[in-house]
Order: C-alpha cells, then structure tokens, then sequence
C-alpha cells in the first residue's frame, strides 16, 4: 500500500521498526543513514511481518504473494543522478540514492514520487535558484552519473551534425518498466541510422558496465560498428555531450545530462525526464500532461527527489555539498581506475558472474 508522498517526505520522517529486505552488507551503512529515525531489521527471508509493516526494497525487488502484503508500505530505493566516481557495479559507495514511497522513477507503468513532484509543478524560486545554480556546477565541472572515462575525442571535419545513440545494459530493469518497441542497443542503432539525414555522423557508446565486463553485451551489439560510424568506448560522458548535437535514448539517464547540457534529446522509451516537453518523445506518456521548464526538472530530480551521503561525517546532506565531494574526488583520481580496482572487477567477474 503506497500513497502518493507529498513535497516535504523524507526517509528521516520514518519511525518505528523498518525491515529492509535483500540488502548486501556494503549498502546496509546508507540504508540506516536513511532511516535514522526508525528501527532497521535487514532480514534476507521474508518473515511474517504485521500488516502495516514498513518494507524497504532495492529498485523492483518482487514481494511475496503472501495475504496481506498489500497492507505494506513500501518503500523503494535506488542509486541516485550523481552517484560517484566509478561504477556501482565496481561497489563503490554511492553519494546519491533515490528514496522513494510511492514506486521507482523508471517504471513509467505507475506513476513515482519524482512523477508525482513534478507533475504537482515545482514553482518556488529557492528550489528553481538552486536548481539554476546546480545546473551551472555540472556543467562546468563535467559531472555526471558515474564520472568514469579518460581518453580524448576529436569531432571529424565536414559533417552535418554529430549524433549519438547512448547503448544500456538490456536487462537493465528500467528497459522492462520504462522501454517502449525499442528495447536492445540495436534496434535502437536502427532506428537511429534510419533517421540520419546524409552529412550525419552516428557515435555510439556502449555502457560503461558492458565496457568493464561487469555486465553482459546486448544482442548483436557487437555489431555495432556496422551501423554507426564511431564506437567510442572510454570518452567521459560530458566530453562527449559537449560535442554532439543530438542525443538518443531508450531510458538512458545521459538523456537527462543531455538536457543539463543544452542538447536535443530524443527518447525511444519512457524514461522520468520524457512527457514534460523538454524532450522528442517516440512513446506517448498521457499521464504526464504537465509542461515543465528545465529548471523546474532539475530542482525535482536532483534536489527534492534524491537524498545525498556525506561519508566523511556518516551523515545525510546537501546535493551542493555532495557535488562538491564528487569534484574533489574526480580530481584526485583524474578518470583513472586504480589498480586495486581492477584486481576488484577479475574478482568480482568471477564471484557474481557476468549478468
């Protein structure tokens, strides 16, 4: 049972007993910065738990069909926008998670608590003031999900326009709950290619969890350098959007960094930044029937929706002061994973498997 949370709802408002289900050892620190203000049970087996129980889960986790369970509050979380510096799949820890009472930003078969914010319009001038402001710092500092990449790239003389097509994992959840007909890295490159007036030069760039074999490579992507005229693998992701003119997505979250960068964003799914008019949407979303400016996106998205860590203090903060934590640590690993890092990925290909 999940009731649409109002503007001002945070974890922290939580009290009494909370069982947190499936979480690993390495995420249960954030899990109870969260909810400081509760009592936190990490359980791996569903216990019969009372009917108005507080349950959190990691993203779409499925719950048990037990009688009852749909007394539940649910509680859902995820990684946040600006996560950190490395892959979450590398188990680094996250500066930012998304907290969410009503559902998950990237299923668009129901509506989210970020949906829902955005959706009731987001008009006060600090949130919009801080949002400008926030917009500006990631964009001038080359911030963006995961803040991975290191090599240079030089756009070709005499073409037209520079087009990207942003590959995923393809059995990333957000594909199951937010795609649309589009739903492989290929078909998208179809589709892509088609529309591609001649002079138009197609770039493509595969997840960073598919370059780091931590996750598996979709169908027939491999292929890819027969559709697109460039594969390019280790560009830091703001680099390469300060230099395309056009970006294509399914859910991809670079769809959003797109629009902080000022660049035409055409979405082949559902994905939380689509149907607010900012963006060229190839899937019909009635829900969201609100015209939104990007500062009132932003504000939703990266202020009011996720909540931020500060490690060094073990405590919540500011996704200012976050940002900030973010730069510091982009500097000083300088887009470079450490060697101990990737002693990590042969352990962890080996371990978890590549999925």
């Amino acid at each position: 049972m999940s009731n649409p949370a109002p503007a001002t709802w945070h974890p922290a408002q939580v009290t009494g007993a909370v069982w947190a289900h499936g979480f690993s050892r390495w995420k249960q620190a954030a899990v109870r910065l969260c909810f400081a203000n509760a009592q936190v049970h990490f359980i791996d087996r569903w216990p019969v738990l009372p009917k108005a129980a507080t349950v959190v889960v990691w993203g779409l986790a499925e719950l048990p069909a037990n009688a009852g369970t749909d007394q539940w509050q649910v509680i859902r979380i995820e990684d946040g926008f600006l996560r950190s510096v490395g892959l979450g799949a590398d188990l680094i820890r996250p500066v930012s998670w998304v907290v969410d009472p009503v559902g998950i930003y990237y299923d668009a078969r129901t509506p989210s608590r970020l949906e829902t914010l955005l959706q009731s319009g987001i008009e006060d001038e600090e949130s919009l003031r801080r949002a400008r402001q926030l917009q500006e710092t990631v964009r001038s500092s080359g911030l963006t999900k995961y803040n991975v990449g290191t090599s240079e790239w030089r756009p070709p003389q005499g073409v037209r326009r520079i087009v990207l097509a942003v590959g995923q994992v393809e059995s990333d959840a957000s594909l199951a709950a937010g795609g649309g007909d589009i739903r492989t890295n290929w078909s998208l490159l179809q589709a892509v290619r088609a529309e591609c007036a001649p002079g138009d030069y197609l770039i493509y760039k595969p997840h960073p969890d598919v370059v780091a074999r931590l996750r598996a490579e979709g169908v027939e992507e491999h292929r890819a350098d027969t559709l697109a005229d460039e594969v390019i693998v280790d560009l830091d992701m703001s680099r390469l959007l300060d230099l395309v003119d056009e970006v294509h997505v399914m859910t991809s979250l670079a769809g959003f960094e797109a629009l902080l960068r000022g660049r035409k964003v055409v979405c082949h799914g559902k994905p939380f930044f689509s149907g607010w008019g900012l963006t060229e949407d190839r899937c019909a979303l009635p829900r969201r029937s609100r015209t939104l400016s990007l500062e009132a996106l932003i504000a939703g998205t990266l202020i009011l929706y996720p909540v931020y860590f500060d490690w060094t203090r073990n405590t919540l903060t500011t996704p200012e002061t976050a940002t900030e934590h973010l730069l510091a640590e982009k500097k000083r690993m300088g887009g470079k994973l450490p060697w101990w890092r990737r002693g990590m990925r042969v352990i962890l290909r080996l371990v978890v498997g590549v999925r």
